[in-house]
């Protein structure tokens, strides 16, 4: 099915999948990251990376970000977690996901001033593959500091790969405009189907190759929204 979504309507399918079948968001995280994981391990064998760096922002996206991180590390991968905000902030199925990183013992590294994010960045290698679980769909408006010179400085890293999760962090889901930044991804693994956005010509520069992972909800959701 070649259909494109808008912001309202994924939130719709999302809302639908669980309020009326009953699947909890956690499980529709849980499929969405294990997914894109898969993708992101081929990825790296592909580049030749040698680890997975995942920069996770407050949202639901970096609640993925986290998913993607333990299915990684659970195949045996070198990962690095990075999270924009203190976990105390985190709310619902994010949260649930850092607190079983954390229950893991996997160290997520704090990145919430301008230096911290910094020195994140300037730590890349060409053997890096980037994961960007910062912005999701619900992004509107312009990337405020210091998130856009973090998007800035992964931009102009060096790096085996970078993927982002369900939209290059800075685009609009529905527009695929830029909101002052971008992420530049080589490849967009986005969930349920591709996004008005992504579809864009113009968004290619930012989205690169796009990749569609279901979650668990039926196709037929999405006739519905």
């Amino acid at each position: 099915m070649d259909t494109k979504l808008t912001r309202q309507q994924i939130r719709r399918v999302d809302g639908i999948a669980i309020d009326e079948l009953g699947i909890p968001g956690v499980v529709l995280m849980e499929n969405a990251g294990r997914g894109a994981a898969e993708i992101i391990r081929e990825l790296g064998k592909q580049r030749g990376a040698n680890r997975v760096v995942v920069f996770c922002g407050r949202g639901n996206n970096g609640g993925d970000g986290f998913v993607i991180a333990r299915h990684l590390l659970n195949a045996g991968l070198t990962v690095k977690v990075y999270l924009t905000v203190p976990g105390s902030e985190l709310r619902g199925d994010a949260r649930i996901n850092h607190r079983i990183l954390r229950n893991m013992g996997v160290a997520v590294s704090l990145i919430d001033n301008p230096e911290q994010m910094s020195t994140a960045a300037s730590s890349l290698t060409s053997q890096d593959l980037v994961v960007d679980a910062l912005l999701g769909t619900g992004f509107t408006g312009e990337v405020r500091q210091p998130l856009a010179r973090l998007v800035d400085a992964i931009n102009s890293a060096p790096k085996a790969a970078t993927v982002a999760v369900d939209m290059p962090s800075g685009l609009d889901c529905d527009t695929g405009q830029p909101g002052g930044v971008a992420v530049r991804a080589d490849l967009t693994v986005t969930f349920v189907a591709e996004k008005v956005g992504l579809s864009q010509p113009h968004a290619r520069q930012w989205a690169g190759e796009v990749r569609v992972v279901g979650i668990g909800t039926p196709p037929s959701l999405i006739s519905r929204v």
